[in-house]
C-alpha cells in the first residue's frame, strides 16, 4: 500500500504575513522582493480571521480603479476569511478542492496558525516525487 502524499509534504513553508494596515505599495514591494503572488493578512486579535491579498486583487481593486498604491491599505482590498486546508490533507483531495473553487493556491492552517501555502504548482511538480 502506498503512503499518501500530504499537503505538508509539498507546501511552501515560507509564509508572507503582513499587517492589515500595510499600504498596497508596501505589500506590492514585499511581493516583488519575495517573488510571490499572495500575501496573508494577519489577524487583528485572537478572535479575528486571516485575510489574503492576491496580485489580482491589486490589479482589479487598485490599479484598474486608478487608486494610489500608497493610499490604499491591505484591509481595503483583502479577502477575509481565507479558504485554507489542513497540512494532513492528501494532495489529491487538495487538488480537487482548489480546482473546484477555481483557486491556484491557498494557505495551510494548523492549530489556528498559518504554517504554509500550497499551490497546484507545488502539488503537480512536487507531489509525485515525494517518497
Amino acid at each position: 500500500m502506498n503512503t499518501p502524499v500530504l499537503v505538508r509534504d509539498v507546501m511552501w513553508k515560507e509564509v508572507d504575513i503582513i499587517d492589515s494596515k500595510s499600504t498596497v505599495e508596501d505589500a506590492l514591494n514585499d511581493m516583488q522582493h519575495k517573488k510571490t503572488k499572495m500575501l496573508i493578512i494577519d489577524k487583528a486579535h485572537q478572535h479575528d480571521e486571516y485575510g489574503v491579498v492576491l496580485i489580482s486583487d491589486i490589479a482589479a481593486k487598485v490599479i484598474a480603479e486608478g487608486r494610489a498604491l500608497d493610499r490604499v491599505n491591505a484591509y481595503e482590498i483583502m479577502t477575509k476569511p481565507i479558504i485554507s486546508v489542513h497540512p494532513d490533507m492528501e494532495i489529491r483531495y487538495c487538488a480537487r478542492f482548489l480546482t473546484r473553487l477555481g483557486l491556484s493556491r491557498c494557505p495551510v492552517i494548523d492549530g489556528g496558525k498559518v504554517i504554509g501555502v500550497v499551490s497546484l504548482t507545488n502539488i503537480v511538480l512536487n507531489g509525485l516525487h515525494v517518497v
